[in-house]
């Protein structure tokens, strides 16, 4: 072997930077030294999904334009669909916004519904040749197919098209990498399990990998999330064009610089953001208040509006869902959109009496009311306490745990434990994230592309459901 012929190429990755502008320019800046100092042959640079997130104003407000301005200024070779992209938006949405796009999204577990096919701006798979060596790229994301169906998607089974793809392009390349957006527990049994794949970049579960993990001949990297860590990594490959050892890992991005240039661009699509938000979509007359670790009127009315979208016995939603209550005098959908900006939906599951009771009996419960978490598309402080539609409940605080619930009726009848009752509640708790008694549910139906905060939009020009939100559904012992 000559080692005079040896090729060493960089490889930079990102994964689940959320729209965090702050750390995108920190990581657009750190890219941009890199090239300066890297042949252009040698470096390949890739992002493995979810770079979007409409719970930050910038995004939202220019429907994800910012975004695609973003990693074209980075200027990625790759980038793969993660599920804050492909969930966000309804295909069509999504091939406007990226139409005529120079960077490919590379997916391959993704099809258009109507046709079959990738849209004109994805590729199942990419080749790239970088200083005569031959690269080749495989995208995946995770597949929440009731989702999908309902924006337009078919998402195929990843594992079943990525051994596909791995026949036939093994053969074809020296080096053969994995976008992957389908968490790290995914991550290891594909390395375990499927022979041929040398580089496996991760991303969805936010896990951080500061030095590669080595599953058989595979090694699995990951820079975390939000922009905190970047992937930079080392090809060796010896004179055959074989991969000789792979170096480097995630790097904090804490202490590097904000590139100028990039907050300039952030900044021109904020002014425009903050302008398209400023429509009006309601002029209150008083507040509507909110709690956490109490009945309140925001919450209720969500419950509310829920519940008629849904056409369910009951309506359920967590109080953390808001940031802030609502002032009286204008909202604008900036204001929606700060007090409320988790990419949630509706959806309708069927419950028993049983679970019902549970949950609300774990609601009165400090551990559940004040639990802090991020995720499944929440975007909130704390968990918060659940406010109603459909119900009258009556509860002691002076009982045990779990005995505190004395009385519940549904639409004035008795509630039965071994009833299925209809419940328009949120889709994040089909996900089996925060109240126990609501991971349960079953026969879901979720209602695409309005998020909560559209709802809510709905349900401020409603004087009925915003009369009703203010009449209490919870009654305590002590009140009596």
């Amino acid at each position: 072997m000559n080692d005079a012929a040896n090729v060493t190429l960089t490889l930079l990755h990102t994964n689940d930077l959320h729209s965090h502008f702050e750390q995108t320019s920190r990581i657009a800046g750190y890219f941009a030294q890199v090239r300066s100092q890297v042949d252009p042959e040698k470096l390949i640079t890739v992002d493995c999904g979810d770079f979007i997130d409409r719970a930050m104003m910038e995004t939202e407000g220019t429907k994800g334009a910012l975004n695609r301005a973003i990693i074209e200024y980075i200027g990625y070779d790759a980038v793969t669909l993660g599920n804050n992209e492909g969930l966000s938006y309804t295909s069509w949405e999504l091939d406007e916004l990226f139409h005529g796009m120079p960077i490919p999204f590379v997916c391959a577990n993704m099809m258009l519904k109507d046709t079959g096919q990738c849209p004109s701006w994805m590729v199942p798979t990419l080749r790239l040749e970088k200083s005569g060596v031959r690269i080749g790229l495989i995208g995946l994301t995770a597949p929440y197919n009731d989702y999908y169906e309902l924006l337009g998607w078919n998402a195929a089974d990843p594992l079943t098209i990525l051994e596909a793809e791995v026949n036939l392009m093994r053969s074809e390349v020296d080096v053969l990498i994995l976008l992957s957006h389908l968490g790290l527990r995914q991550d290891e049994n594909i390395a375990a399990s499927i022979e041929g794949i040398d580089i496996i970049l991760g991303g969805h579960t936010h896990h951080l990998l500061e030095v590669p993990m080595q599953v058989g001949r595979t090694a699995i990297c990951a820079a975390g999330k939000f922009g905190e860590y970047v992937g930079h990594l080392q090809l060796e490959l010896n004179s055959d064009r074989k991969l000789i050892g792979i170096s480097g890992g995630s790097l904090s991005t804490a202490s590097l610089p904000r590139l100028p240039e990039m907050d300039e661009l952030i900044g021109r699509y904020r002014v425009q953001a903050k302008r398209n938000l400023n429509r009006l979509i309601a002029n209150l007359a008083e507040p509507i208040e909110l709690r956490y670790n109490q009945e309140s009127p925001l919450p209720t009315l969500l419950a509310c509006a829920i519940r008629q979208l849904t056409t369910a016995e009951i309506g359920l939603v967590n109080a953390g869902q808001f940031l802030e209550q609502l002032p009286s005098g204008p909202v604008t959908e900036e204001l929606i959109h700060a007090i409320c900006p988790s990419p949630i939906n509706a959806c309708n599951v069927k419950l028993s009496g049983s679970s019902i009771v549970r949950s609300l009996e774990e609601s009165l419960l400090p551990e559940f009311q004040e639990l802090a978490f991020r995720g499944f598309g929440f975007r909130g402080k704390v968990l918060g306490m659940l406010c109603v539609d459909g119900l009258e409940i009556m509860a002691d605080l002076d009982q045990e745990p779990y005995h505190r619930i004395l009385d519940i009726k549904v639409n004035g009848v008795p509630l039965d434990e071994k009833r299925q009752y209809s419940v328009g509640t949120l889709d994040m708790f089909t996900f089996g994230v925060g109240y126990i008694g609501l991971k349960e549910g079953h026969d879901v139906r979720y209602y695409l592309p309005e998020f909560i905060r559209d709802v809510m939009a709905t349900a401020l020009n409603d004087q009925a459901l915003i009369k009703s939100c203010r009449t209490p559904r919870w009654r305590f012992a002590d009140q009596q």
